[in-house]
């Protein structure tokens, strides 16, 4: 496949650029995440099971993975703030059908177009590594990142808060506010960065094929990260559950409190941004995935301790965003002129696993309910860990060009 790139002078990123950058990126992938702690409610407004309101959730995570897939590769291609702000137009009417939803089938529907929508975090983190000087590009990503965790996290603790005071249609109509509010700050401040890639759409996504097939360092980091999200997601997903135990009796707002404890990961996720750029990123993800398998045995003997529970989220979101970290900061530096493309690979990987650890969760906790969920975790852990391990050596393959 053929293209042709052309040299460009670009903005620099500048100390506004970048914190517009980071708080656009909390505040829209915090879209994806509102759901969690509100899946209890919204069982109850429909009158549905708790595996049937976990679909919201699937079907949110899979729409974010289509999105990933056939809207951020054309950032390659097309200007991207303009890109961006058009996509926050769907993102704003996708909120309010959230909101509006009569049936768990529209919510479901909705839920995956807020999902297509919400990928303006993907193109926003390309881009800072893009606008960033090479011996800067992890501790810019990082700090992206940051807004990326606390975004995460703050979204369960926002959303179970105005779920337990205001119902959960509220939050999806906030939602909308704040992205129309970041449209407006996109609009007025974000530079626009002209695309390399001139081929056709058909090309573009052809060459993705040809990335996964001639990147071993990328093929490794998607699966690092697919596994890891999978645990992760399955954690998530299933908490507020735990929580509504009668040992515990709680709670969306206390499934959303648990988010205000992992955003102490934030401070860990700038730092292990800085050490990337100093450190070998396979001897850091030998630490941060190692967090991960510790959190799950944590929480495997937490089941009736809240305390417990606390130290395993920090380790869990350490590990998992630390790892993310040091994947990106690998993978970005392949290839720059497919540095979008090269992210969808990556983060359509990661969003399957997303989702794939959601479904599992699902069908897990029917019929072993905690210990289920921990032993899934702990066992995608122990597998990434065991395929770094004996993989790296193979992927330090010097990268080529798109062709």
């Amino acid at each position: 496949m053929s293209s042709t790139h052309t040299a460009k002078q670009h903005p620099h990123l500048t100390p506004l650029t970048l914190w517009i950058m980071t708080i656009a990126t909390g505040l829209v992938v915090a879209n994806i995440y509102y759901n969690q702690p509100l899946l209890a409610d919204m069982a109850n407004t429909f009158g549905v099971s708790d595996k049937k309101a976990q679909q919201i959730s699937l079907f949110t995570q899979i729409g974010y993975a289509t999105g990933l897939l056939f809207i951020v590769p054309l950032a390659d291609m097309l200007k991207r703030k303009r890109l961006i702000l058009i996509d926050f137009v769907l993102m704003i009417i996708s909120l309010i059908a959230s909101a509006m939803a009569p049936s768990v089938t529209i919510l479901m529907i909705a839920g995956f177009l807020v999902g297509v929508s919400s990928i303006i975090p993907q193109l926003l983190i390309p881009m800072a590594a893009h606008l960033a000087k090479p011996h800067e590009r992890g501790k810019k990503i990082g700090f992206v990142m940051s807004g990326l965790l606390i975004g995460i996290l703050l979204s369960r603790t926002l959303s179970g808060f105005i779920g337990e005071h205001f119902g959960w249609r509220s939050m999806f109509y906030i939602a909308a506010g704040l992205m129309l509010l970041i449209w407006v700050m996109i609009f007025l401040f974000l530079p626009e960065i002209e695309p390399d890639y001139k081929g056709n759409y058909g090309k573009l996504m052809k060459s993705l094929i040809h990335l996964v097939k001639t990147q071993p360092k990328l093929r490794l980091a998607a699966f690092r990260g697919a596994l890891c999200f999978a645990g992760f997601s399955a954690f998530w997903t299933t908490l507020v559950f735990l929580l509504k135990q009668p040992q515990f009796n709680e709670g969306s707002a206390a499934a959303g409190m648990f988010g205000l404890v992992g955003a102490f990961g934030a401070v860990a996720v700038g730092f292990m941004g800085r050490l990337s750029d100093k450190m070998d990123a396979y001897k850091l993800s030998i630490y941060t995935l190692s967090l991960i398998l510790i959190s799950f045995i944590v929480f495997y003997f937490s089941s009736h301790s809240i305390i417990g529970l606390i130290i395993g989220v920090i380790l869990l979101d350490m590990g998992v965003q630390a790892t993310h970290i040091s994947n990106q900061s690998i993978i970005f530096a392949l290839i720059p002129e497919a540095r979008n493309r090269i992210n969808t690979v990556y983060m359509v990987s990661y969003f399957i696993g997303g989702a794939l650890g959601t479904f599992f969760a699902s069908l897990v906790w029917k019929n072993y309910e905690w210990n289920g969920v921990c032993a899934i975790g702990a066992a995608l852990s122990v597998i990434v860990i065991i395929v770094h391990l004996l993989n790296y050596k193979k992927s330090s393959a010097t990268a080529t060009d798109v062709r």
